[in-house]
């Protein structure tokens, strides 16, 4: 059995997400778990920034910043989770 870190104190289920999404971009990473496996962190508005900078800053050549091909590839990853979910994962979600 593999195991696997879980780089953040505060950890949510992808059916919790669900519900109320904006309760979890918070000053500190959220794991975000499916199936007990750590698919993705969330962080708040003013995080991201900070690592954007702290990125940039280590950086010589180049600013970071998703490009709309890595964006793209993002959200095709995203859609393909959603396909595979069970209706018990998706909770009460609907588009």
């Amino acid at each position: 059995m593999a195991v696997q870190s879980i780089l953040a104190e505060k950890t949510v289920s992808v059916t919790e997400l669900r519900k109320k999404p904006c309760d979890y971009f918070m000053d500190e990473p959220v794991a975000v778990l499916s199936n007990n496996k750590t698919v993705g962190y969330m962080v708040g508005t003013e995080l991201y920034e900070q690592m954007v900078k702290l990125i940039e800053s280590q950086s010589k050549t180049s600013r970071f910043r998703p490009s709309s091909a890595r964006l793209a590839i993002i959200a095709e990853h995203g859609a393909e989770h959603l396909l595979k979910a069970s209706l018990d994962e998706l909770g009460d979600f609907s588009e």
